[in-house]
């Protein structure tokens, strides 16, 4: 079998979600594939719909169900386990791909011999087939084989991993998979993933469409959230020292965890949460000063707006002035919209 698609599921069966994605992997042109939907526990009728598909499609759709929530981490290793194609594909269930998607990307495989081909994708905000806005997630300097400079490149910058198939082997060989029971699982298993593969190619072609709306993960801003974040990071530390890499890209390792665990995380908390606390902030600088406590001096570090980069610098110095600081600046900020708008 070529391609195994693996879509994890968790009360998804509203607004046409669920049916739309499914209906572009069940119409892909590629004959040899299977679909390997995981019910995560669902409380919805998600579950209902799954096997309603699998009834339709007997011969290459596949569910699988748990009754505890382990996250979408959990549910893709659970559809590792079940894969039988050379290739594994994974997809988001509120999101959908273009009939000849996964045509086109094994077709880019078979030329060039590479072992992982990734594609653009496009942001829309309905269910529709037309191009939104076009995202490329990966740079053509990232691409062919993967020797020293080209991986630590793909490494800062790994990109989305459902915009990528991998070759199955090197999974299995390698005992890859996804941390469990927290969000920002492919934080940690993007990087981890890539240093085991030997050819990148891509596709700068919007093959896969990103439906944003207002359930997403990305727009769900918690405290709990934040330190998923944070886990995932630490993880990916754990992953590379296990696995005797850690030195070797150190410096990117480094880049990566001083803008997920610390930057992003910090402003996706000061902007997001409701209920903010000075003592979340102080932990978060301590994760970092604990791991990288000279990260400012790392040959890639560079805080591209000038606001945000004082901020940081200013949070290192005194985490309450930074707070204060941030907090009245928010607020000022909303009353100036509120007063225009």
């Amino acid at each position: 079998m070529k391609l195994s698609i693996i879509v994890p599921v968790y009360n998804m069966n509203h607004d046409g979600n669920l049916t739309f994605c499914l209906d572009s992997l069940v119409n892909q042109t590629i004959g040899d594939y299977e679909i390997i939907a995981v019910d995560d526990a669902s409380t919805d009728d998600s579950l209902a719909v799954l096997r309603e598909y699998e009834s339709r499609y007997p011969s290459f759709f596949r569910v699988v169900s748990y009754p505890d929530n382990r996250h979408q981490g959990g549910a893709k290793n659970a559809g590792i386990r079940e894969a039988k194609g050379d290739w594994i594909g994974f997809i988001d269930s509120d999101d959908w791909i273009a009939p000849d998607c996964y045509e086109k990307l094994l077709k880019k495989a078979e030329e060039t011999g590479a072992d992982l081909v990734g594609c653009t994708y496009s942001i829309v905000h309905s269910h529709t087939f037309e191009t939104g806005e076009v995202i490329s997630n990966n740079t053509p300097e990232q691409t062919g084989i993967l020797d020293g400079k080209t991986m630590k490149k793909l490494l800062l910058h790994p990109g989305s991993m459902v915009i990528k198939i991998y070759s199955a082997d090197v999974i299995r060989e390698n005992h890859l998979s996804f941390p469990e029971g927290i969000f920002y699982e492919d934080n940690c298993a993007s990087r981890v993933w890539a240093v085991y593969f030997k050819h990148f190619e891509y596709l700068d072609e919007p093959l896969y469409y990103y439906y944003q709306h207002d359930t997403s993960t990305v727009h769900t801003i918690t405290e709990e959230r934040c330190m998923d974040r944070m886990k995932a990071m630490d993880l990916m530390l754990e992953e590379f020292r296990s696995r005797g890499l850690y030195d070797t890209y150190k410096d990117e390792l480094e880049c990566a965890y001083t803008e997920l665990y610390f930057r992003i995380t910090l402003f996706s908390y000061m902007i997001g949460c409701r209920k903010k606390r000075m003592s979340f902030v102080k932990k978060l600088k301590k994760g970092l000063l604990t791991n990288f406590p000279e990260f400012k001096k790392n040959p890639y570090y560079h805080v591209p707006d000038a606001e945000e980069n004082k901020m940081v610098d200013l949070c290192m110095k005194s985490v309450p002035s930074f707070y204060i600081y941030y907090s009245l600046l928010w607020k000022y900020r909303r009353m100036k919209k509120k007063r225009s708008g």
